[in-house]
């Protein structure tokens, strides 16, 4: 099996910092937050971010889907660093450089577009006992643009030196254009475009360029309640997932070379998988319900688990192994953290 070299892996998507504090019932109900819940911050939210940080125990780390699953890869694979390469944009301040100080502690090889019209993109998890409340402020990841960060020579560089690529869904909200151009070269080439549904609303209100993206896509990841949502919106008359798998495999595709594979994660329910014409399930690795402590980061991590196996042209049945063991590691930690090294065979 070939081993994974630096750059080899392409993430691009909403950079966020993720900040971490116990906080209590009365914190919560000063900005409306229910105990267990992920938001987009409103104005009413915008104080929050800045008391949260004056709390004892802060905890800061990279974060965001995207750059969350190539963080993952690259501790899957360990050496050498820097096989995850990933764009977003940042803020030209304080949370922005303790984000490029998180990203290099990860070993990603991160290349921000840097501005200073919008603070760096942030996302608040207000912990009270085992609940987690996340509210996200986009703000800089918003800001990403094309013309000023993908096109420039020297970054188009290192798009090209990939072989396996991944973009969240939640990035064509900011900047399909650049997904478009990226998925385009990757079709172009033979290579190998991944893609997750992100989340409903994705599926529901990004409709259009979700589809324009979709015949370059290679590999689509989602949940259960994510492919259940896109067969509702794409007119698929099955609420079956193993035939929603089979029906998004057989959307029209671009480069027919390379057979699209989707795979749903269920939760705790087995992982469906499209294998050639065949539609099949892996059971996720057994866990005592009391040993999860959150399960935010499962879909990131799932995602950076199978990656890492991708990159090294492993089988698919190894890609979610690595998946699930991943996964099985993260919802046994608080955020999407993970310990210094792996013990995945």
């Amino acid at each position: 099996m070939p081993s994974a070299v630096e750059n080899a892996l392409f993430g691009m998507g909403n950079p966020l910092l993720d900040i971490s504090a116990v906080v209590d019932k009365d914190f919560l109900d000063k900005y409306g937050l229910k105990p267990n819940d992920q938001i987009l911050a409103e104005d009413n939210h915008k104080a929050l971010f800045e008391e949260i940080v004056k709390k004892s125990h802060v905890e800061y780390h990279a974060g965001g889907a995207t750059q969350n699953s190539v963080k993952i890869a690259q501790w899957m694979l360990q050496e050498p660093h820097k096989v995850g390469t990933f764009f977003g944009c940042i803020g030209e301040d304080r949370f922005g450089e303790i984000l490029k100080q998180k990203a290099r502690e990860a070993h990603v090889d991160a290349h921000y577009y840097e501005q200073n019209s919008e603070p760096t993109g942030t996302c608040a998890a207000c912990i009270t006992g085992d609940n987690r409340s996340l509210v996200a402020n986009l703000a800089a990841a918003n800001c990403y643009k094309k013309e000023k960060h993908l096109d420039l020579e020297s970054n188009w560089e290192l798009v090209q030196k990939a072989k396996v690529y991944y973009i969240a869904g939640f990035f064509l909200t900011v900047s399909p254009e650049s997904i478009l151009k990226v998925a385009k070269h990757v079709s172009d080439n033979n290579k190998v475009f991944c893609m997750n549904l992100s989340a409903p609303f994705i599926s529901q209100f990004f409709k259009e360029d979700l589809m324009k993206i979709m015949p370059y896509v290679d590999v689509l990841f989602g949940n259960e309640t994510e492919a259940a949502t896109f067969a509702k919106e794409q007119g698929f008359k099955t609420e079956d997932i193993a035939q929603i798998a089979r029906d998004c495999q057989n959307l029209p595709k671009q480069n027919e070379k390379r057979r699209r594979v989707v795979v749903f994660t269920q939760g705790k329910d087995d992982t469906v998988a499209t294998v050639g014409d065949k539609v099949t399930t892996f059971p996720v690795v057994d866990i005592d319900q009391s040993a999860i402590v959150d399960t935010n980061g499962a879909g990131d991590a799932f995602v950076g688990g199978f990656l890492s196996q991708l990159v090294v042209e492993s089988p698919l049945e190894e890609c979610i192994r690595a998946g699930h063991y991943a996964a099985n590691v993260i919802i046994q930690r608080v955020g999407c953290t993970f310990p210094e090294k792996p013990d995945f065979h």
